[in-house]
């Protein structure tokens, strides 16, 4: 008589699988709860901008992304604000992960159409439209926004714009520290243009000697807690300046084809009809092109050709003497007006 072979037992195979499907329930219930919160809190924000006189229109709001990942797609999202300024999106994609959902990723896959007030509509098409945010339990947050190839198109009844397209435009932010870790109610700021080209006959390509124009521009904004009180008729920087709101510690460069400048100012301001003000001091090469530029780059007035033609005639260069040489310039905005020592080019800058 032969032994029976043993038994054995299957919950060795059972309790892997068990543990795995705890998992996944646990899982998917975190998951639906944090999606139900991403569009509860998307909702309430809408809310409150609505009460605060922007006007918010989209077309649905869906959440996707299970497992991972939770991905919100909004379609046809219009967004204006109380100024007229205004971002329209056939298409908004935002995700985080469903892990870490203090930072997403947000894109326009099919491109962007921006409202610039009483000048109209400019369409914004490009490779890639990504904007990143991290950091959303810090006062302020770092932002980081690329556009990859974009082509600048005015709509029908719209102002040019001041680009054609570029190879690449970068908009970086973040909390201004003190030493190391202290955070203050400042945030740094960083612009980068690399290639642009300007609209045919615009000051873009005035400056650019129709070349191609690169920037770099980083500043620190001053009591950007203004900036949360949101848009007015005049804008988003309006209540900004009368909270005594600054752009200090400005630092940049330029270059034009063969021309290089660099510019900087311990702190630049607006009145209050929104007209730049304050010093900046630029180095370069050729000044002519770099006065013509800051000049022609202005929104309102004609430029005093007369003006900038005496300017240059009482810089070092105003000849063709010294063209390799560095001439260090000082332009002032002051009272509505662009001044380059005792003449006046242009009207000012305006912020708003």
């Amino acid at each position: 008589m032969t032994d029976a072979a043993p038994h054995h037992s299957r919950k060795g195979l059972i309790i892997p699988f068990a543990i795995v499907a705890i998992v996944l329930v646990l899982w998917s219930g975190w998951w639906f709860y944090l999606t139900q919160q991403i569009e509860r809190r998307m909702e309430a924000q809408i809310a409150e901008l609505q009460q605060g006189g922007w006007t918010i229109e989209h077309a649905g709001i869906s959440t996707t992304g299970w497992p991972m990942h939770a991905r919100v797609t909004i379609k046809h999202l219009d967004v204006v604000a109380p100024s007229g300024h205004a971002i329209a999106a056939p298409e908004m994609i935002a995700q985080s992960n469903a892990y870490n959902p203090t930072r997403w990723v947000l894109a326009a896959p099919e491109g962007l159409i921006v409202t610039r007030a009483q000048k109209g509509k400019t369409a914004i098409r490009a490779d890639g439209i990504r904007m990143s945010v991290h950091g959303l339990t810090q006062r302020w947050p770092n932002l980081a926004l690329e556009l990859e190839k974009p082509v600048f198109t005015a709509l029908p009844d719209a102002e040019p714009f001041p680009l054609k397209q570029a190879r690449l435009v970068q908009v970086y932010m973040r909390p201004h520290l003190i030493g190391s870790d202290t955070p203050t109610d400042d945030v740094d700021v960083l612009f980068r243009l690399v290639d642009g080209e300007g609209r045919p006959d615009g000051p873009v390509e005035s400056f650019a000697q129709s070349g191609m124009l690169s920037a770099q521009i980083e500043t620190v904004v001053e009591k950007a807690s203004a900036l949360r009180r949101g848009a007015d008729a005049k804008g988003l920087l309006s209540a900004w300046t009368a909270a005594g709101g600054r752009f200090i510690d400005v630092k940049g460069q330029l270059q034009a084809g063969e021309s290089k400048a660099f510019v900087s100012s311990d702190a630049l301001s607006a009145d209050d009809k929104g007209q730049l003000e304050g010093q900046v001091f630029v180095r370069a090469e050729n000044p002519l092109p770099a006065i013509v530029g800051l000049a022609s780059a202005q929104q309102g007035g004609a430029l005093d050709r007369a003006a900038v033609a005496r300017a240059a005639a009482a810089t070092p260069q105003g000849g063709t003497e010294g063209a390799s040489q560095d001439v260090e310039l000082a332009v002032l905005f002051r009272g509505g007006r662009t001044y380059l020592g005792p003449f006046a080019l242009a009207p000012a800058p305006q912020l708003f």
